[in-house]
Formats: structure tokens, C-alpha cells, sequence
């Protein structure tokens, strides 16, 4: 959602108050929207937000519980930390829809089939979550983001209790991760190395519908029981299509695995050259094992002291750590010097072991980390080669 919006949210927000008492029998309609994804990372797997249409008083407006902004201090600090604040905002339809419309995705509007007092609950629930003191909440991708806390706003409301029906199908959060970042190869990447071994346990159908459109078809199917009586939680679904042609997935011309292959080859060749040369080629060290050991500290801190779920059981750790990038001014001067360096005894053993180990780690690794475990594998047994090729000391 763009930062201007939140902007305005925050000059008329309190024009946008919905009083339950107004409510009248048939005068108010409450949806689920769904939004088709966009390009942007956090818009990956869509969006969904609760619709409010009061034809008695002629209003119509949007209850997002999406909405964020990048100028928050610092924000990436917070989003690393998993402490990103997210609020609950008010805009009329028109301008939600307008945005979407901009950049080319449909919206799926599912009518709730619920009560007046359904609805008068809700209608006075939304407009508490409203309230400046109440709107922002601790955001959390998986348990608590703007799919979760609609669905469980609306079924707070109902006197009874959604039943959703159970399809069997059996999903990770990483499976369902990786059907929105088809085709973003680069994105999936990062969140892969991100993502820990908890990330690859089946999980619930309920904790699937974290993912929009999980969402919206668990709601197609599902019913509200109400003592002995069953109806159905939609009443009617329609699309909103846009008429603008999206732009497409922006890709990043080359693919993870061709810039991992050509990173091999690169590696292969450069250890070719320092043997042939008979010295290290220790600027190529500073690049490969900094680039380890930087990457290394990001997934070290999240290991570590983020409260993201998942993070805190990455394998990946195992590679990328930041040992190297502490060690590299010491690998730097035995390079120049033309000492033999232990550590690279020590890595072509470890990282070997990690290779032969990974099929039996239980935690999905992207197929990028091969290659990449190659390259500092290639590179260290390229310095030992050379060793006793030269007879460094």
C-alpha cells in the first residue's frame, strides 16, 4: 500500500467512523476482498482487506489491516528484529480499488452471510480496532498479518462458529511461499535463505490461510453454524477485473542459477590461474569468502535475536555464517605472505561433510546453495593445491 495513502489516512481518518447503531436490515453489506498479487516483494502473495457498504448512508469504505510505512524509523532494523508495526486503515472503496486498478490486479469481492447483529458486531469491533490507541499491532507474516486478522475479526462477530471444510490437501509454509514466488527467482532466493527447517513441517489447512488466497478459497466452501442451523459463509463472490494490463514480473535479467553456475565457473577459473600463476589470488578470497561471511551475518542475526518465525532453526547457518568475514584479514595476510593456511584444511573437510549431509538435514535448502557451497569449496582446495605445488610453508 502506498505511503500516501497511510498519509491520508492519518488527515481524515476520523471522517470515516461507522456507527452499529445505524445499521438497518438489509442496508449494510460486508465482504472479504481479495487482491491479486503484485511485483513487489511484500505484495507477492496478494492481499486482503473487509469491505463496508452502508446504502442507507451512501457509504462505502475499506477496513485494510495492511498498511505500513517505509519512513518508519528504522524500519529495517524493526523488520529485521520482526518487530514491524502494521495498522488497521480506513479508505473509501474507490480509492482502494483505484490503486489496484493502477497496477493491473483484480480484486475478488466474497459477500458475508451474516446477521444484522452479525454485522452491527463487526461494524462496532472495526471501528474499536479503529480508534488511535487500537489501530497498530505487531505484524507477523505467518500467525498475524492482514489475512489472519480479517478472518478473525469476522468470525469474532458471528454467534456461532465457521466451519471450513477440510480438503486434505497438506502444505509447509515454505510450499505455499514458493507457489507465490514463481517466477521471482531472486526473491525466493532471499526468502529461502531466510527461512529455518520449521519453515518445512506440514501445517494446518487454518494456519495455510495466512496466504490470501488460501483465504479466499477456504471462505467459498465454508459454512456458519448456527445451533441447528448451516448456511453458507458466502452469500456471493464476484471479480473486480481490472482494465490496465499489468506490467509483468520485473525480472532480474540474469537467474539465480545461471549467476551461481557462472560463479562456479568463474571460481574454477580462478583457481586455475592462481596455480598456474603460483600465488593466491587473495582479491578473489576478499569477494567470495566476504560475500560468505556478510550474507553469514544477516542469517547469524536472525538466528539469533530476530522473533520472525522459522528463522530460528536455519540450517543455512551451517554455510553462510560470519566466521569467515572475522577470519578474512588473517586469511588476506597469510595469502600475501605465502603461508600455508589451516583454515582451508578445515573448510574443503567441512564443507565436503556438509554436502554429503545436506540430503539428511530436514529442512528444504534452494538449489542455488549447491553451486554456491561448490564455489568456496573449489576455492579452498585450489589454496591447497597450490601448497604443495609451490611448497608455500
Amino acid at each position: 500500500m502506498k505511503n500516501w495513502i497511510l498519509l491520508l489516512l492519518c488527515l481524515v481518518g476520523g471522517f470515516f467512523s461507522v456507527r452499529a447503531e445505524e445499521v438497518k436490515p438489509d442496508s449494510v453489506r460486508i465482504s472479504l476482498l481479495t487482491c491479486e498479487p503484485g511485483d513487489e516483494i511484500y505484495a507477492l502473495f496478494g492481499h486482503t482487506a473487509i469491505r463496508y457498504e452502508n446504502y442507507t448512508r451512501k457509504q462505502d469504505f475499506v477496513f485494510n489491516y495492511g498498511m505500513f510505512s517505509f519512513n518508519t524509523p528504522n524500519f529495517v532494523m524493526r523488520f529485521l528484529m520482526g518487530k514491524t508495526d502494521y495498522q488497521l486503515g480506513v479508505v473509501p472503496y474507490s480509492y482502494f480499488a483505484m490503486e489496484y486498478a493502477e497496477r493491473g490486479s483484480s480484486v475478488y469481492q466474497q459477500v458475508l452471510n451474516l446477521t444484522t447483529e452479525e454485522k452491527q458486531r463487526l461494524i462496532r469491533l472495526l471501528d474499536e480496532n479503529y480508534h488511535p490507541k487500537n489501530r497498530t499491532y505487531r505484524y507477523n507474516y505467518f500467525y498475524d498479518n492482514c489475512t489472519t486478522r480479517a478472518r478473525d475479526k469476522i468470525e469474532e462477530c458471528i454467534d456461532g462458529q465457521v466451519v471450513y471444510e477440510e480438503t486434505g490437501k497438506v502444505r509447509s509454509y515454505r510450499d505455499i511461499i514458493h507457489e507465490f514466488t514463481a517466477g521471482n527467482d531472486w526473491d525466493e532466493l532471499g526468502i529461502d535463505l531466510c527461512l529455518g527447517a520449521e519453515a518445512d513441517v506440514p501445517i494446518s489447512e487454518r494456519k495455510q490461510m495466512f496466504a490470501p488466497f488460501y483465504m479466499l478459497e477456504a471462505a467459498r466452501s465454508a459454512t456458519i453454524v448456527r445451533g441447528d442451523s448451516v448456511v453458507p459463509f458466502v452469500l456471493m463472490e464476484e471479480k473486480m477485473e481490472s482494465d490496465v494490463l499489468g506490467e509483468g514480473n520485473r525480472r532480474f535479467p540474469v537467474s539465480k542459477t545461471m549467476f551461481s553456475v557462472a560463479l562456479l565457473v568463474v571460481t574454477c577459473m580462478m583457481a586455475w590461474w592462481s596455480n598456474k600463476k603460483g600465488k593466491v589470488i587473495w582479491l578473489w578470497d576478499i569477494l567470495l569468502f566476504g560475500a560468505q561471511g556478510i550474507g553469514g551475518c544477516i542469517i547469524a542475526f536472525l538466528f539469533f535475536f530476530s522473533v520472525h518465525p522459522t528463522v530460528g532453526s536455519n540450517w543455512v547457518l551451517a554455510l553462510m555464517n560470519p566466521l569467515p568475514l572475522f577470519y578474512l584479514p588473517f586469511m588476506v595476510y597469510k595469502a600475501v605472505k605465502r603461508k600455508k593456511d589451516l583454515y582451508h584444511w578445515i573448510n574443503v573437510v567441512y564443507l565436503t561433510l556438509f554436502m554429503i549431509l545436506m540430503p539428511f538435514i530436514p529442512q528444504t535448502f534452494n538449489i542455488t546453495i549447491v553451486p554456491l557451497a561448490w564455489c568456496l569449496l573449489v576455492c579452498s582446495a585450489g589454496h591447497l593445491v597450490l601448497y604443495y605445488r609451490k611448497g608455500f610453508k
